[in-house]
């Protein structure tokens, strides 16, 4: 392997490995994202119908 084909490995190591860690960091955000809401949406579900049939809400860890 000459010098030239060894930089251009490492060029395209780099390359790969910051287009995984960019690709990555989307799917964790989106998934966080994805979770936060859900989670909203239970809360918000739970304090309706809690106020819909008079009881006091479930107190909430």
């Amino acid at each position: 392997m000459s010098y030239l084909e060894y930089v251009v490995a490492a060029y395209a190591v780099f390359v790969v490995v910051l287009g995984w860690d960019y690709v990555a960091t989307r799917l964790q955000i989106r998934r966080e994202l994805r979770n936060a809401r859900q989670r909203a949406a239970r809360e918000r579900s739970r304090q309706s119908a809690a106020s819909s049939d008079g009881r006091p809400p479930e107190l909430i860890r």
